[in-house]
């Protein structure tokens, strides 16, 4: 079992009292690495390196940081093999997957190195003669970014790629279960000024919570549960720390009654189960129509018990294990919270054959959901799925938009009244016609109502990592009317 070190300050450093945090393989339950137990102290030293290193990255050209984030790209091109198996070890998705959420991330550092010169303010109309006015946008400092188990590097990228592109420097924290790639990721951060990148391990309460309050981080980023980011909200507020949160998604699945059953089952499934339904966007509710409710769910049923789940490096495997034991025991709970409000497991809801260890959960579709039962307010990380019958597509976006939360929502439909009513109604962060769960780094990604505040990716993304300072410039050194006495001025 190999012994993993942070990086802080262009250094591989353990923790300084020597503890350590041991990494599991979700999908056979055995140690793969240690890695460090950070704590206060620890994240002083990496603050500390950021902050140092913040003035000259900051004034580093547009163009020369282009470069160096295209060569982080670059890098992790180079590491494509590496970084898959490890994500693949860690976090139990399978090696197709992490495969995309490798071109996604290498994606997003490309992006934000050129859309980062674009622009650093705008030209505006003074309100007196020779004078000039203009904003500028500057980073905010030091930022702290935390990423959750289910996505390591693509949301690490959402975050890293633009806060860098903007002049800040960073502190990473990944999350317990799944530090592995990120910490694999200090020889692409190598091309980087020393300590414009640092990253720390351990648990959210020791070494998270530290970072969140410290006195010279200035922002932070997160991604994760409402709770937790409800938590980072009440730390951030005595210093008024700038953050911005992705939060929990219950997403709606609208099914309209015109929509072609055999691609909007296999849209819906997929928009479900993938990466075993640990996903912030996964569709968890479905409100089908009632003309092809029984059709629709049928279909669906049947292409569930379709998925191929185990070890995640095979080739063959569609859906590998939850990323922990207690993750799992959360799912269970969750299905049997269901059951007693009158849910009916239509298929899984058990161990799959032949996988005697190792995190795994047969892909779940429960029936007979009422609307307003747990499965529609409550988010459920893990491969289950909430079939709600409605009567018609009034009665589908009611319910939709009858949540405290707001990340993503889809609907299937080629009724273009449908869409644009839906699309105006629903409260969502993105709203997804007939092709679940796609991103674009161009396009904004973020929460309303409790599913967080701010957004990533696009040129939205990258604000979030600049504030604006108003220029304003007399080149006329005179002095005015309007200044002390007053008696001088008519009335």
């Amino acid at each position: 079992m190999r012994a993993e070190r942070m990086w802080i300050d262009h250094e591989h450093v353990g923790a300084r009292d020597g503890e350590t945090l041991t990494i599991e393989n979700p999908a056979t339950e055995e140690p793969i690495a240690t890695v460090p137990r950070a704590r206060a102290a620890d994240v002083d030293a990496a603050v500390a390196a950021a902050r140092r290193a913040q003035p000259g990255w900051r004034r580093l050209p547009g163009l020369e940081k282009a470069k160096l984030l295209h060569a982080i790209a670059a890098r992790m091109r180079d590491m494509h093999a590496e970084l898959a198996r490890t994500l693949t070890l860690e976090g139990g998705k399978p090696m197709i997957e992490n495969l995309d959420e490798l071109e996604w991330t290498n994606a997003c550092f490309d992006y934000y190195a050129e859309i980062g010169r674009n622009s650093r303010g705008n030209s505006i109309p003074p309100s007196f003669e020779h004078q000039v006015n203009f904003t500028i946008k500057e980073p905010y400092g030091v930022v702290a970014v935390i990423v959750p188990f289910n996505y390591p590097l693509l949301l690490l990228s959402w975050k890293v790629a633009p806060a860098l592109a903007a002049g800040n420097t960073v502190v990473i924290k990944p999350a317990d279960q799944t530090p592995l790639a990120t910490l694999a990721l200090a020889a692409a951060f190598d091309v980087l000024p020393k300590g414009v990148v640092n990253i720390i391990t351990g648990t959210g309460a020791e070494a998270g919570e530290p970072l969140v309050v410290h006195p010279s981080v200035d922002m932070i980023a997160f991604t994760g549960s409402t709770a937790t980011g409800k938590r980072i909200m009440r730390l951030a507020a005595d210093s008024l720390k700038k953050v911005n949160l992705e939060t929990s998604g219950i997403d709606p699945f609208i099914v309209c009654e015109d929509a072609d059953v055999e691609i909007a089952a296999r849209g819906a499934v997929w928009a479900r189960f993938l990466n075993a339904g640990q996903v912030c966007t996964s569709a968890k509710r479905f409100y089908v129509v009632d003309r092809i409710a029984d059709a629709f769910t049928r279909r669906f049923i049947e292409l569930a018990r379709e998925i191929v789940v185990g070890d995640p490096l095979r080739p063959e495997t569609d859906m590998g294990p939850v990323v922990s034991r207690s993750q799992l025991d959360k799912v269970h709970a969750a299905i049997e919270k269901a059951k007693s409000e009158g849910a009916r497991v239509a298929s899984g809801g058990g161990r799959p054959r032949g996988l005697a260890r190792g995190h795994f959960l047969e892909p779940t579709v429960l029936e007979n959901v009422r609307h307003g039962s747990s499965p529609t307010r409550e988010e459920v990380f893990g491969p289950v799925a909430a079939i709600v019958r409605v009567p018609d597509f009034g009665a589908a976006i009611a319910m939709a938009n009858d949540s405290d939360y707001g990340l993503g929502a889809n609907i299937y439909t080629n009724n273009l009244s449908y869409v644009m009513r839906a699309m105006e109604e629903v409260k969502a962060g993105t709203f997804w016609v007939n092709d679940p769960l796609t991103d674009n780094e161009a396009g904004p990604f973020g929460g309303m109502r409790q599913s967080g505040i701010g957004r990533e990716l696009g040129e939205e993304g990258l604000e979030a990592f600049r504030e604006t300072k108003h220029v304003h410039i007399d080149y006329l050194m005179e002095r005015k009317a309007y200044w002390f006495p007053y008696a001088e001025r008519k009335w």
